[in-house]
């Protein structure tokens, strides 16, 4: 009982370490796994027993026999169902062949590289270098994220990185998996006409069952036939039940049906999908903190001694700087990319959980069939784990600020709320080359925005999914519009460090707008107009207007005029560069106007005749 705690108290503080170092929670992890496991049992107690003992000759330890095989195995079908989950149809067609080629063309660079380097070093057969190299295909956006969350990026740079992520974990699984099969299939006779059926059959039962059970899941909980409170729960369930059931038709086969089920899920029109979502994101975490720390920890002090080699050395310098440039080069041929995006995209390569887990999943499997070598392929892919998570964690950021694709001033804009005025204001921004991104928990709002072109979010600012989005790194700028005060206050507070590097600004409340000894540093635009009057002023003039300052004197006519006149409201001053600078409410004021400056106002338009203008 103390070691179970043990093991969920110490993968929390080490995601709590992760998260307030802003490093991948992988790293921490592992390294509380190989300390509580071979490092305690070779240096620290006294017995020479590990602090935490998943198996202990074999019948023994928190899951004796196949214990911890089926508990990693059902494990890890839940974080490739969570990853299923996120997979867009949509957003795949907009990534771009780089994307394409990247989890395909790179895969296979990768695949067959590795493959032949770990059969030359390490004397391996073809059959385990190629399950190594199957391996380690994987990224994943759970290293990829903490480690590009707080560098500033060009979006292609971290969409490219994001993306590969997200869609070559099933991929990776997938080749291990089948990779897996002919060798336990194929026994001395290679890839024999039953490893060939076998294959077939992992394909058949597994898209068919995720796809069947997807679709039954999807009507079920759109018919209401599923309790609210039930929801998450039988859902669960239901992932489990697809990855048992689709094992028994065909060994192997249940990692690509929960695949495919969460894919089909994703894509389909169900309703509380974000919720879905949310719990096994929650699950997820848990599992991984759960997960890292046992598969560390069963690795004994003579699985390390066996990577005390310089052949380790080799394999890992030539893996992440040369198959992984290689890789990437080639994806990226003829693409829009520079050279020195490129090279960032080859530096950043760190591999996941899927990777350590089916590792040590087939590891142990293969040894216990008596398999030559197969007591390689568990320290093996761990030290590619480590040493990627540890090389990007601490050089990224420096990285890109050596080849020169850090960002050194945000220019992005962030809008809290996609309403008519947001949207208004976006497109504006938009069409004058900023990147505006807009969120908002109303899914209508958010469909108009996309189709204005808009780049917008169905977001809960109360969930922490807006900050672990690396697609944000460019923001720089944060805009509360939203009708609630409460919620544009608070969105100020949680998101002003991460979101508000050259400015945060909200909407006035009603209160604030009434009280002329009120009026925040953040407020936005005018201290006279809070959400209800910016709308009005929308509703009757929907566009936004442009007019030329001569001098500082005839801005000052230009806000009086704004003032007394409730269907203008000034929002920014435009220098002769196109640059936007904001206006607040708190200080109206402004130290220069230069040539062929101009005031960006909403609502009606001015009429020169009838204005000093």
């Amino acid at each position: 009982m103390l070691e179970l705690a043990g093991i969920i108290i110490l993968g929390i503080l080490a995601q709590w370490v992760a998260w307030k170092f802003k490093i991948p929670a992988i790293l921490p992890l592992i390294l509380i796994g190989l300390l509580v496991g071979p490092i305690a049992a070779e240096f620290l107690s006294e017995d020479g027993t590990k602090w935490i003992e998943p198996i202990w000759n074999g019948t023994k330890g928190l899951f004796p026999g196949d214990g911890l095989y089926y508990f990693v195995s059902l494990a890890i079908s839940i974080i490739l169902f969570e990853g299923g989950l996120t997979l867009k149809r949509s957003e795949i067609k907009n990534i771009g062949p780089v994307i394409t080629k990247l989890i395909t063309l790179g895969s296979a660079v990768t695949f067959f590289g590795a493959g032949m380097v770990a059969h030359h070093l390490f004397d391996l057969s073809w059959e385990l270098s190629f399950l190594f190299s199957g391996l380690i295909i994987v990224t994943g956006p759970t290293v990829i994220t903490p480690i590009l969350r707080n560098i500033p990026l060009k979006k292609d740079v971290s969409a490219v990185l994001k993306w590969e992520g997200i869609l070559i974990d099933p991929i990776g699984a997938l080749v291990a998996v089948l990779v897996f099969e002919f060798i336990s299939v194929g026994g001395e006779d290679g890839f024999t006409k039953t490893a060939l059926m076998e294959f077939g059959k992992i394909i058949l039962f597994g898209t068919t069952f995720g796809f069947t059970f997807a679709h039954a899941l999807a009507f079920a909980i759109n018919k209401k036939l599923i309790p609210h409170y039930l929801l998450n729960v039988v859902s669960l369930s239901t992932v489990l039940l697809v990855f048992v059931e689709s094992e028994v038709f065909a060994h192997e086969s249940g990692l690509l049906a929960v695949v495919v089920m969460g894919m089909v899920l994703g894509n389909g029109k169900l309703e509380n999908i974000k919720e879905l979502l949310y719990f096994k994101e929650s699950l997820s975490v848990l599992l991984i903190s759960i997960l890292f720390i046992l598969l560390a920890a069963n690795i004994n002090i003579d699985d390390l001694l066996l990577l005390y080699s310089w052949k380790t050395a080799a394999l890992f310098a030539i893996v992440v700087f040369i198959i992984r440039p290689l890789a990437v080069f080639l994806s990226t041929a003829g693409s829009k990319l520079k050279l020195n995006e490129k090279l960032f995209i080859s530096w950043v390569g760190p591999r996941g959980i899927v990777a350590a887990g089916i590792a040590s999943l087939f590891g142990s499997k293969l040894i216990k069939m008596g398999v030559s070598g197969a007591e390689y392929i568990t320290p093996l892919v761990f030290m590619i784990v480590l040493g990627t998570v540890l090389l990007n964690a601490t050089t990224a950021r420096l990285f890109a600020k050596i080849v020169g694709v850090f960002l050194t001033k945000s220019e992005g804009i962030l809008i809290i709320g996609a309403s008519k005025i947001s949207r208004l204001l976006g497109h504006y921004l938009e069409s004058n080359g900023r990147h505006v991104v807009l969120i908002d928990s109303n899914q209508g709002n958010i469909a108009k925005a996309k189709e204005l072109g808009l780049e917008a979010f169905d977001t809960n600012i109360y969930s922490d999914t807006l900050t672990d989005n690396i697609e944000l790194n460019d923001v720089g700028y944060l805009m509360a519009l939203t009708g609630n005060s409460d919620i544009n206050k608070y969105a100020i507070d949680k998101f002003s460090e991460q979101f508000g590097e050259n400015g945060s600004f909200r909407l006035v409340s009603s209160e604030e707008m009434l009280d002329d000894n009120n009026n925040p540093q953040e407020g936005l635009f005018s201290h006279t107009d809070d959400y209800n009057s910016l709308s009005e002023v929308t509703k009757s003039y929907p566009s936004i207007q442009e007019i030329q300052i001569n001098d500082k004197d005839h801005y000052k006519s230009l806000i009086d005029i704004t003032n007394k006149n409730k269907n203008i409201i000034p929002l920014f001053i435009k220098d002769e560069d196109g640059e936007l600078k904001i206006i607040s409410s708190y200080n109206t004021e402004i130290d220069e106007i230069g040539k062929n400056w101009k005031l960006v106002y909403l609502g009606k338009p001015f009429d020169v005749e009838k204005t000093d203008v």
